[in-house]
Formats: structure tokens, sequence, C-alpha cells
């Protein structure tokens, strides 16, 4: 679905106003997931630069492709917080917000006189998103945290690669995304407690509390067995079979047939009915203890058919397998297709690029995408003449450096 500025489409979030006080990832991302579906996102940046995401990865015209996504829908005013005049206009938003999503380092905000007691006497029904590294109390409040801390103390990167070589990242800042997630979790929860007649609240997110909180049964095994979960490569620890296998053409094949029926459907597509019907694997308790031996086989029958071979006897097995998709894969694949993964949009010079479509799907109030990431400040001048600044002191306020607006630049 897809709207445009002027005539934004409606969403299930629609009448819900947010304020973002963030950089970079955790908390844009949030927000631009409220956006998406219909909440009015007011991103506070710093006059001057702005975001440094607008100059992270590759560049169009000197602007970030993934900033154009990741600030879709989304207004920007800027806004120096460091002046009391930049402070007083935040308040003043707050003053008419739902929701306020931040991602500062813990007390960075109670410095410039917009903490949460602050806050709170302005709008007693705001929520308040607080992402940080390690979270809002404790001994490493204060440390700085980036995702790929939050990924190594939440107990991702202990677990992630092959065991013979170094930990390893999954190529992308899933911490920070992670942490986004339980962000509009959050949001959304206490929204639903204040349109009850309740009172706001805090939201305190961490990124290795949200690594941490998907680690499974990491602590109980611990806990009782004194098992240390450790890298696997491409294997699935205490579930087997599901694994990634060589084909015939040198690319891999995902296979999970971890499955008890799955599991005798998987052996007799590769000929080994000796394996289906033997009562060792007739569960997985039992096809773990095997599992070098199970993942062996597969790979030997593997090993002698193409790609395309082996996915369609899968296929007709129904047996859940895949390929390994790159993005060249991702952006032809009819069923990202059908499914309007892949959205045409438009950059401001008039380039046509396509972006990530909206997900989840909502089949009445769906998300849509009304505009990309907006020009430094350009929606600084119309949100302050909607709080009540007149036209002499938003000029006042641009001249004094507490503003830029578009025209700014």
């Amino acid at each position: 679905m897809e709207g445009t500025a002027a005539n934004p489409a409606a969403g299930p979030l629609s009448g819900i106003r947010v304020v973002e006080l963030g950089n970079l990832i955790a908390a844009p991302f949030a927000s631009r997931l409220m956006a998406d579906f219909g909440a009015e996102v007011i991103k506070i940046e710093a006059p001057g630069e702005g975001d440094p995401l607008r100059k992270w990865r590759k560049l169009h015209n000197g602007t970030s492709l993934w900033w154009y996504l990741q600030s879709r829908n989304k207004k920007s005013v800027a806004v120096n917080l460091r002046l009391p005049e930049g402070q007083e206009i935040v308040r003043r938003l707050v003053g008419e917000a739902d929701v306020l999503i931040e991602n500062f380092r813990p007390g960075t905000l109670e410095r410039w006189g917009l903490g949460w007691e602050a806050l709170r006497e302005v709008n007693p029904k705001l929520v308040m998103v607080r992402i940080s590294g390690f979270g809002q109390d404790g001994p490493y409040r204060e440390r700085p945290g980036f995702g790929a801390v939050g990924e190594a103390m939440g107990g991702m990167r202990f677990t992630t690669g092959d065991p013979d070589r170094p930990p390893a990242r999954t190529g992308i800042s899933i911490g920070d995304s992670l942490a986004a997630l339980h962000a509009v979790m959050g949001a959304l929860m206490a929204l639903l407690r204040v349109k009850s007649g309740g009172a706001g609240q805090v939201i305190d997110v961490s990124l290795y509390e949200s690594v941490f909180n998907l680690m499974e049964s990491l602590i109980p095994e611990y806990d009782l067995f004194n098992f240390v979960r450790e890298r696997s490569g491409g294997s699935l620890p205490g579930i087997a079979p599901s694994n990634s296998y060589p084909t015939s053409e040198g690319s891999y094949v995902i296979v999970a047939g971890n499955g008890d029926a799955i599991f005798k459907r998987l052996m007799s597509a590769i000929g080994r009915e000796d394996m289906a019907s033997d009562p060792r694997f007739a569960s997985n308790d039992g096809r773990v203890a095997h599992v070098e031996m199970i993942d062996a086989t597969i790979a030997e029958w593997t090993r002698r058919h193409s790609l395309e071979e082996v996915t369609a006897a899968l296929d007709r097995a129904e047996v859940p397998n895949g390929r390994i998709y790159s993005v060249a894969d991702i952006v032809s694949d009819p069923q990202y297709l059908a499914r309007n993964m892949i959205v045409a949009s438009t950059l401001p010079d008039g380039t046509e690029v396509r972006m990530p479509g909206i997900v989840p799907q909502l089949s009445e109030t769906p998300g849509a995408v009304n505009w990309l990431g907006p020009r430094l400040g350009e929606h600084t001048a119309p949100v302050l003449e909607r709080l009540g600044y007149s036209a002499e002191e938003i000029e006042r306020l641009a001249r004094g450096g507490a503003i830029m607006r578009g025209e700014d630049i």
C-alpha cells in the first residue's frame, strides 16, 4: 500500500503521535515501524549534520539509501537540544505526544531537563521508551553500548559461527533491530494501558537484554547440566537434522528434517529407507546422539545432485528446505513479489529505487509508504507553527541556532 506526503494512507496507528530523540539504528528503527503503520513520527535531529545515518553505507547524491528507508514516513525537525530554547520545543512536543522514543546514554536527557520526572509533569499519559546499551540502572548503565556489544553480552556472538573460528556476527545490526522490536512491543502495551485510563510509564529496553531474550534454553541448560552452548556452524544444536548441505555445483541448501515424521520422509527421499525405519532415529534425542552420521548421510546425497534437483526432490517429499538467498535472489523471487515485500519508491531527484515492503501484513489496516526519509529540518517550521510559534519566533530561533529549517541548508 502506498500513499503520499500530501495524502498519507491511514493505518492502525493513525492518531498516535511519536517524538523520536534518537540516532542511527535502534530508536529510529522502532519509530519507523510505528510510522509505517500510520503514527505521526516527529524526528528530532541536531542542526547541521542531523542523524549520522544520513551518511552511512551507500550514498546517492550525498545521502544514504539506508536513511531514506529508515526514516520513511517521518517528519524531520532540527532542534539543538543543548539550548534552553530547543529543550522547550521538545517539552511542547511532549505535551501533545503519546510516545517518546530515545536512545541517548542514560543521564543525558536528565542533564537537559528532559528526563522522565520532568516530562511526566508535562504529560502524565506519556509513554517514554528508553533504549540503551545496558538499561537505565545497574552498574553498567553509563557505559556506551552499541548493538555489537549487546550481541556479545547477550550470548549471541558466543554461539554464532564455526567452532574452529572466532565468533562471527550476522552481517546486519541485529542487536539494535531486536531492541527496536522490543521497544515497539513495550510501547504498544503501554499505550493500551493509557487508552484504558491508566497513566503513562517508562519502557526500559537494553540492547543486551533484547538479545538475551532470544537465547532459548541457554540458562536452564547451563543451570542443570553445566552445558555451555557454543558455536556450531550451520547446524542447530540439540535438534537433528537441521543444517546446510553442499550440492554438486558448490552451493548450499538448508534442510530442516528435525520433525519425527519429516525425518522419515527425508530418509525415504534420499533412498535411505533403512534409516527411516531405524528405531534409534524415531525421536529427536536419538537423532541428536547420531547427528554426525545423519548429517554425513544427507551431505553424501546432496553432493551428488544440483541445487534445483535437491530442492525439487525435497519439495515432493514435503521436507522443509531452501536455497540460501542473496539480495539478487530476493528481489526476483516470486514469493517476495506476490506479497509486496519489494516496493517501488522515488528518490528526491526522481530516481526510481526499490525498498523493502512493510511487515507484518494486516488484512484490514495495512501499513503504507507515504514518503521516504526527509531533508534535514524539512518539517521544522510547520511543526513549530502547530505548536503555536509565530513566524517571528521561528525566525529568531533559527538565527540563534536553536533550530534549523529545510530552507536553511
